[in-house]
């Protein structure tokens, strides 16, 4: 574990009330099975609802909408309508979004690393 990550993070002494309400509140603002591949593939090109939706397999068009909204409220993407016939919207990551990249780069990284210790036990 990165020590000055630690010493960044964590008070001293622990305040676990702080630290729980802190996880609580990342949950919320990503958790779930669908905002994490939303932020992915908005940020690997998928601009408009169409590709999103594509991108992601399983997700539903009621699904997609509800969450974008929601991401959009918390501030993780910006909606550009473009007032062309037909009217054009597209998504985009906000800067506080890529502030995500090394959370989801790590959470990448250890899914990948628990497929293969689950397949090692098989």
């Amino acid at each position: 574990m990165d020590e000055q990550l630690i010493k960044e993070v964590l008070s001293d002494p622990r305040n676990e009330k702080e630290e729980i309400q802190a996880l609580q509140d990342t949950i919320y603002v990503i958790g779930g099975k669908w905002k994490l591949p939303i932020i992915n593939s908005i940020c690997n090109g998928n601009r408009r609802f169409r590709e999103i939706e594509r991108s992601i397999p399983g997700i539903t068009t009621r699904m997609l909408s509800r969450e974008l909204k929601d991401m959009e409220a918390n501030r993780l993407l910006k909606r550009t309508v473009t007032p062309t016939s037909p009217v054009t919207v597209e998504y985009s990551p906000t800067d506080y979004c890529h502030s995500f990249a090394d959370i989801i780069l790590h959470m990448i990284k250890w899914g990948k690393e628990h497929r293969e210790k689950l397949k090692e036990k098989a």
